[in-house]
């Protein structure tokens, strides 16, 4: 019976702590973002939208200019090659062939490498803006009282009064008045070294 009562009592004394740390955590007081707002209507976010389209329009200018002279020379070898009626192809025939596919595969060199860097410059303003999200949410929430912040597209539905997202636009504005819309150099890739 002393057993049993020792043993109660030891439970007793490691159960208590772990009931009083469960009863420690605070009642939610939740917050909600609109962040397809913020990322709309932040001033930084509207000028790297314009500078990014106006890259992918210089892109889409560039591969029509290489597009153009390509598709005229192309079609003047077809019928060079058409006009042989299954004959072989003389050297200079065969060198310009070589030299348009050589043609084509800069151009496509040239398009897939600028497609990549305006990838790199979309993916750098993303990284910019975030960077500076996170250190706003928790100002954000402090100052509101807030434990708890959500984005307004997760939530079925809240009040107005629990909507802090110009609250989140105005400090975005304010630390983060623009953002470089270039990402720096990639890091070149090293050569392994024979032994």
């Amino acid at each position: 019976m002393r057993n049993i009562a020792m043993t109660a009592a030891f439970a007793a004394m490691v159960l208590a702590p772990a009931a009083a740390s469960a009863q420690a955590i605070p009642g939610a007081v939740v917050a909600v973002v609109d962040l397809e707002k913020v990322s709309s209507e932040c001033t930084a976010c509207k000028a790297a939208k314009t500078a990014l389209e106006g890259q992918v329009a210089a892109l889409k200018s560039r591969e029509a200019a290489l597009a153009a002279p390509l598709k005229t020379e192309g079609q003047s070898l077809q019928t060079a090659v058409e006009a042989l009626k299954g004959k072989e192809p003389d050297a200079a025939l065969q060198a310009r062939i070589k030299a348009f596919q050589t043609k084509q595969q800069s151009g496509a060199t040239e398009i897939q490498r600028q497609t990549v860097q305006i990838q790199r410059n979309q993916a750098y303003v993303s990284q910019q803006i975030s960077a500076k999200l996170g250190p706003i949410y928790q100002q954000v929430m402090q100052r509101r009282g807030a434990n708890v912040m959500v984005e307004a597209g997760a939530t079925l539905a809240s009040g107005a009064n629990l909507d802090v997202t110009n609250d989140v636009l105005a400090a975005l504005n304010q630390q983060l008045p623009s953002v470089a819309t270039t990402a720096p150099a990639a890091p070149a890739q090293q050569q392994p070294q024979g032994r």
